[in-house]
């Protein structure tokens, strides 16, 4: 009878904590109950939604133009994104053994790949595209251990100018939408379309002026719904796919066949994965700031590979590479919510979605127009978040001619080009078509093509803050340590973070000296709550630090003087004078 009763009782204490939820030491730790943990997860997943399918219905729009596969496999496109984001959610929420920084972190498609992606495709066929995910994750996952000297090569004006480039890019997909698809041809620019596109983007605007704050955090998926909705009456929804499609379906594997693997098009995805990691990074320092834990360098490593995994497993379910969504940080800052398993919750969900291809199918068949309106504003707010990060620069006439060439590079390949010939015809002009095939599918991507001439330049700039000594990069200027994100709304982009995290891992790492802890310590305030934590800090250092009357610090210590029976304030030695 014991036998039997043991694996019962364990049953139940499940069930029980599920029903119940259970309450940790530590907040990132506690499980709300399934009435809490349901809705707060929920909310996540709505605040994230329109971001996190935008991406399979750009690239897949852009490779049905180019005849590489069919309009209703954008519903496999979608499952799969869906699917694997509700894994790459969890295993980053629950960790397992080195994967996983274990917060509440949302997971999905990140928009850096959207150009790379589309140039791949076009040149080399869908396969290599995957194949370049694929060895993207890998290099990810091999790189983690040495992301924190990568990232110095990353500062604010290296991923805000990235990330600016990033919605601009954007803005002609757009625009393609907002007109009602380039593949019409001659209904292109119908005044009915450009109506809807318009009449979507007003929606938005009014639900974030007017709307409370519940609405703003998902006002982009409802301008969608709404201009959906009242799109139906004029004939301009088309959801032939729906029928077809099933209710449950396991997304499969190598769905458009077995990946290749070009050298050139790799190389374009590791540029991709150098801004990932950096844009990762950043969220994982602001979560951790939020929910108080700290975040060392070996904890972030564990964040990379756990992306790294997800991109992975994307490029075998022939979806995209993974990272943080930085709207669903700004989203626990505002609920104050710190439990990662609300995170957990909301991968179950994305999962689940993802086994529905006729919830796909619906998504699929959303008019272009509206699609559009909705793409003005969730890529203008990509662009507003580069912006965003560029206010952390110190704007001198070289860091401006690092933004304006690279911009300014990345931009070449998004022109229009073309003339008119002896017959009256309009002939398409490729500024790099007369190039190898390796330097196309890397420079015909503006965002690859920036993001290298912004990491070039900022080396010839400012050599000083590519040192991995934390003090040489703060006289760039360009150094602001997170806070909480607490006025980001759901129509927030879902890059770009609003520091540069260097200051905070420096902080915690215990293998930076006492000096530079003194400087940092100087340096922001905001680096406190990491700084008294760091076990090289000396003694006299963390009183001073205490001395300054931060509640926060004050609740650090607190908090580990209960666990450590005091031994946590009177810790180390003075270090000598």
């Amino acid at each position: 009878m014991p036998e039997t009763s043991e694996p019962y009782t364990q049953c139940m204490t499940v069930l029980d904590t599920i029903k119940h939820g259970r309450k940790s030491t530590r907040p990132v730790d506690d499980i709300p109950p399934l009435a809490r943990l349901f809705p707060l997860g929920l909310q996540h997943v709505m605040a994230m939604y329109a971001g996190a399918v935008a991406v399979p219905l750009i690239v897949g729009g852009a490779m049905v133009g180019a005849g590489q596969m069919r309009s209703d496999e954008i519903v496999h496109l979608i499952t799969a994104d869906l699917f694997v984001a509700g894994i790459a959610t969890i295993l980053q929420a629950v960790g397992f053994w080195r994967f996983g920084v274990r917060l509440p972190l949302m997971q999905g498609v990140t928009f850096a790949a959207v150009g790379p992606m589309i140039t791949i495709g076009l040149n080399h066929g869908i396969t290599a595209i995957y194949g370049s995910v694929i060895a993207c994750g890998v290099f990810m996952m091999l790189v983690a251990p040495i992301v924190g000297r990568l990232i110095r090569f990353f500062p604010p004006l290296v991923t805000g100018t990235i990330i600016l480039i990033i919605g601009i890019s954007l803005m002609s997909v757009a625009a393609g939408w907002f007109g009602g698809g380039t593949a019409k041809g001659a209904d292109f620019g119908a005044p009915k379309s450009i109506a809807f596109g318009f009449l979507t983007l007003l929606i938005i605007i009014l639900l974030e002026r007017l709307g409370p704050p519940a609405v703003k955090r998902i006002s982009i998926l409802l301008g969608l719904i709404a201009g959906t909705l009242i799109s139906i009456p004029f004939g301009m929804t088309d959801w032939s796919h729906v029928g077809s499609s099933s209710w449950f379906a396991v997304p499969e594997p190598f769905y458009f066949g077995f990946p290749s693997f070009d050298v050139s098009s790799i190389i374009a995805m590791i540029i991709v994965a150098l801004v990932i990691m950096t844009e990762t990074t950043g969220d994982i320092v602001a979560v951790g700031e939020i929910v108080d834990e700290k975040i060392t360098p070996q904890r972030l490593a564990d964040g990379m590979r756990a992306d790294g995994a997800g991109t992975v497993l994307g490029g075998i379910f022939n979806t995209f590479p993974y990272t943080a969504f930085a709207q669903n940080v700004g989203l626990v800052a505002i609920t104050n919510v710190k439990s990662r398993h609300v995170a957990t919750c909301a991968g179950v969900i994305l999962v689940i979605l993802g086994l529905v291809p006729k919830m796909a199918a619906i998504i699929e068949g959303i008019p272009q127009p509206v699609l559009g309106g909705a793409g003005v504003a969730l890529f203008g707010m990509v662009a507003a978040s580069g912006v965003r990060t560029l206010t952390k620069v110190k704007f001198n006439n070289s860091n401006i001619l690092v933004v304006a060439i690279s911009v300014g590079v990345a931009m070449l390949t998004e022109a229009s080009l073309s003339y008119t010939n002896d017959s009256g015809q309009d002939i398409a002009l490729d500024l790099y078509g007369k190039f190898p095939d390796w330097f196309q599918t890397i420079f015909h991507s503006g965002i690859s093509a920036g993001a290298i001439c912004a990491i070039v330049l900022n080396l010839v700039f400012n050599w000083r803050s590519t040192s991995p000594d934390p003090v040489d990069y703060h006289n760039t200027g360009e150094i602001d340590v997170a806070g909480d994100n607490v006025g980001i709304s759901g129509s927030d982009a879902p890059r770009g973070a609003a520091f540069d995290p260097r200051d905070a891992l420096a902080a915690a790492d215990p293998n930076t000296s006492p000096e530079t802890l003194r400087i940092l310590a100087e340096h922001d305030a905001g680096l406190h709550p990491f700084i008294v934590t760091n076990p090289s800090a000396p003694k006299d250092l963390c009183d001073w630090i205490r001395a300054q009357g931060d509640p926060k610090v004050e609740r650090l210590f607190d908090k580990w003087d209960d666990v450590t029976d005091g031994k946590f304030s009177s810790r180390g030695q003075d270090a000598p004078a």
